[in-house]
């Protein structure tokens, strides 16, 4: 006789475990990202001579400055995108307004990505 009370076949209990780990590791290593760079920024801000634009666009003529903050802008987009899903997939029951505003949240960030690259490239 089967035992109508395991979790294996068709009838099996699906549940999240262990794939919000991975999350959870991004967001600390975009926020240790975030603070890094935030912490150059402020002391080449406070450490700069010049506050004009020339300055400013001085700062960021640096390739490697330019990449990293590229990588930090990238890693800021991802992290908003692992929290906005978290939040919609906690408080929004409705699949179908989640999936439009996370397709809008993906539409939106990927936007806002390529926009700060182009200025960033335009210094």
């Amino acid at each position: 006789m089967a035992n109508n009370n395991n979790n294996i076949g068709p009838r099996r209990l699906v549940v999240g475990a262990h794939y919000g780990i991975g999350d959870w590791l991004i967001q600390r290593l975009t926020g240790l990202v975030l603070a890094i760079y935030t912490v150059i920024l402020l002391v080449s801000f406070f450490g700069a001579h010049n506050f004009s634009y020339e300055g400013w666009a001085g700062l960021f003529s640096h390739q490697w400055f330019k990449l990293f903050t590229a990588a930090t802008l990238l890693g800021i987009f991802y992290h908003v995108w692992v929290g906005v899903r978290d939040i919609f997939m906690d408080y929004i029951k409705n699949i179908g307004v989640r999936l439009v505003l996370m397709i809008f949240s993906i539409i939106w960030l990927v936007s806002c990505a390529v926009w700060s690259v182009q200025i960033l490239w335009s210094v």
